[in-house]
């Protein structure tokens, strides 16, 4: 099962450190906004929800979680592919694979999660 998260990258760009300062040097004004569509439930009934506390961010699928970290110094300065890496790690660790589309991110679950 293919989950399909809308998001739309012409609000999320105001968010941008260019255009709106956070101080934090990853972005989490822009991530904070990006993960807001995240929470919802699944065809099958689990929830998923993807939460950010710190740099920390963690994607939770049902009963399963994974955690993934917002790396600046490797893969930064660019806050998108910071966000996406720390996405990559979080899914991966919760046994899920994700994919950036244009406006949308697709999360496929395991089926055992």
């Amino acid at each position: 099962m293919k989950v399909r998260i809308p998001v739309d990258e012409a609000q999320l760009d105001a968010l941008l450190p260019e255009r709106r300062a956070d101080g934090s040097g990853v972005g989490v004004n822009y991530t904070d906004a990006f993960l807001k569509p995240f929470k919802l439930t699944l065809e099958d009934g689990r929830k998923l929800a993807c939460k950010r506390r710190g740099l920390k961010l963690t994607l939770t699928i049902g009963e399963r979680s994974g955690e993934g970290l917002l790396r600046r110094i490797a893969h930064g300065p660019d806050v998108k592919p910071i966000l996406r890496e720390a996405l990559k790690e979080a899914a991966r660790n919760a046994g899920a694979s994700i994919a950036f589309e244009d406006a949308a991110v697709v999360l496929e679950p395991d089926a055992q999660a």
